[in-house]
């Protein structure tokens, strides 16, 4: 018996190192879903924390990181959810910082185009474009991690890109 619960303490062990090893790839994808540093860090600590309570649920062998991504994209999602429910919470401090305004950039211009053509895509696209050009997935690990076939990847991550440049031709004409 104490054979056992030493191989289990190893595991156990070896999957909390692996995911050490994810975490900049966690924290990059956090920062793409929530497009915000300190929610990103909160969903960060949040996904970690679930992920270590309930890394007895991941089946060996199976990919950690896209385990990992799944438990932060559900928990985001949830978050979405809660906040839909409560409506937006603005602390008291931060009214009046919305009445300046700095001088326009233009690469945060760009930045706030790009942003806005991307919130116009649809749901399954942001999807396609978050993991294969934010966070570096290849085709067959986006498709896996989504459920989807590679093809079906292929295509709606081309059309997303189709879709952003008309919008940002359309921008360029204006």
């Amino acid at each position: 018996m104490a054979d056992l619960n030493k191989g289990g303490r190893a595991m156990k062990h070896a999957i909390l190192e692996q995911i050490k090893h994810e975490i900049p790839h966690l924290r990059r994808y956090a920062r793409s879903l929530t497009r915000d540093l300190d929610q990103a860090d909160d969903l960060l600590q949040d996904s970690l924390e679930r992920a270590i309570s309930r890394q007895d649920f991941f089946r060996e062998g199976s990919n950690l990181r896209s385990w990992m991504f799944t438990i932060m994209h559900n928990m985001h999602i949830d978050q979405c959810r809660s906040l839909r429910r409560r409506g937006v919470h603005i602390p008291m401090e931060e009214w009046g910082e919305g009445m300046s305004h700095p001088a326009p950039q233009p690469w945060t211009v760009e930045l706030e185009e790009f942003s806005r053509s991307f919130d116009r895509l649809s749901e399954p696209e942001q999807s396609v474009v978050l993991l294969v050009g934010v966070c570096g997935y290849k085709y067959h690990e986006a498709a896996d991690h989504l459920g989807l076939a590679v093809g079906t990847v292929k295509s709606r991550l081309f059309r997303a890109r189709d879709s952003l440049r008309d919008m940002q031709k359309s921008v360029s004409v204006h």
